[in-house]
Order: C-alpha cells, then sequence, then structure tokens
C-alpha cells in the first residue's frame, strides 16, 4: 500500500509541471565487462555518466539479453539473473534510462562497475 502510495504521488508530482520523475528499477553489477571496452575506457568514465541500454531479443544465449553501452562503446550486459524486468520494461515501450553508479577498481571484473536503472515517467 505504501508503495502504491508513493508511485501515486509521484505521479501527481510529474503531471504538476516537474519535467520527469525518476524511479529505481534496480542497481547491478555490469557483466562481462572483462570482454567487452569497459577496461579501455575505464579513465574515461565517470560516476554518474548516462549508458545506453540496448534490447538484443535475438541474442542467442540469453532471449531476455541487454548489453549497456557507454558513449557507443559496448561495455558489457545487464547481468542474466536481473534482466527479466528490465527486458520485459523495454519491450513494452517504458522509457529506461541507466547511469553508473559506482566504478572500483578491483581484481574481480563483476566488482568494478556497477549501474542503476531507472523508469522515466
Amino acid at each position: 500500500m505504501r508503495f502504491l502510495l508513493t508511485i501515486s504521488l509521484l505521479l501527481m508530482l510529474g503531471s504538476a509541471g516537474a519535467e520527469s520523475v525518476r524511479i529505481l528499477v534496480q542497481s547491478s553489477p555490469l557483466a562481462g565487462s572483462q570482454y567487452y571496452a569497459a577496461s579501455e575506457m575505464w579513465l574515461a568514465m565517470k560516476v554518474g555518466d548516462a549508458l545506453e541500454l540496448i534490447r538484443e531479443p535475438d541474442n542467442r544465449h540469453d532471449r531476455h539479453a541487454i548489453r549497456v553501452e557507454w558513449r557507443g562503446h559496448k561495455l558489457g550486459y545487464v547481468p542474466r539473473a536481473e534482466n527479466r524486468a528490465v527486458a520485459a520494461a523495454m519491450d513494452q515501450g517504458d522509457k529506461l534510462v541507466a547511469r553508473i553508479s559506482r566504478l572500483t577498481e578491483h581484481a574481480n571484473p563483476w566488482r568494478r562497475v556497477e549501474f542503476e536503472v531507472f523508469a522515466e515517467l
């Protein structure tokens, strides 16, 4: 019930003249960054930078695949274990935006880049 009240309030605020309202959908580590451009782009990337989410419904490894790009460079993917809801929202035409939320120099590539996905109302 509290969630519904919050959503209702945000929708009312959004219709009262605010440009847009963003609701956090998920926060995730970037999957596969060791195979793509994340290490090459590391020094240029900053927390808060916008990311592009690109749906790949024909991906032969995962029909819910969502590629993550930064300034036209493929960085990796939304993790398979966490991509179904985001894929469904994208398939429905929902407006989603993403940004880098954390950059950490770490030996484990799954801990280097974290990002957030927001629904924009």
